[in-house]
């Protein structure tokens, strides 16, 4: 029998485990930006493991950009964004931020690591939420990308 070994975790998954915790604890606690990322990589040894750019990026962006996201997550969203858990209202606000700004990034890579990200601090299902919402965000923003990429596996 042989032991599966976890395969080491890439420096921008942490980079967005940690844009997750961040944005998790302004969404809990509105501390200051500044304050959030000081806490984050004093408090974690892994955090020199980061890409730094892509974590400041995402933390930064994420929060100035806030009330901008959730007004784009909304009309995807099967509720009031405030009954929304904040864990995965953080995945959420990672992903469509990185969906909305980063068009270099190609979207089902930044919805295989939301829905990564839900199922490592979410609850049982949040997966299946994220992935759902995302994917209808994705359509909106990124057309034609999502349709270059349905042609590609339908054609």
């Amino acid at each position: 029998m042989t032991e599966e070994v976890a395969k080491p975790k890439s420096a921008r998954r942490r980079s967005r485990e940690f844009a997750v915790q961040g944005i998790y604890q302004w969404l809990l606690a509105g501390d200051n930006v500044g304050n959030i990322e000081a806490f984050l990589r004093e408090s974690n040894t892994s955090f020199a493991r980061a890409d730094e750019k892509l974590f400041r990026s995402i933390l930064f962006g994420a929060i100035k950009d806030m009330k901008s996201l959730q007004d784009a997550i909304a009309p995807h969203v099967d509720r009031p964004m405030d009954e929304v858990s904040m864990v995965e209202a953080a995945v959420l606000c990672v992903a469509a931020y990185e969906i909305i700004s980063m068009p270099e990034t190609p979207y089902p890579v930044i919805i295989n690591e939301a829905i990564e990200l839900a199922k490592t601090f979410g609850g049982l299902d949040g997966h299946k939420f994220v992935n759902g919402v995302l994917d209808k965000l994705a359509a909106v923003v990124r057309s034609e990308e999502v349709s270059a990429g349905r042609a590609k596996r339908h054609g």
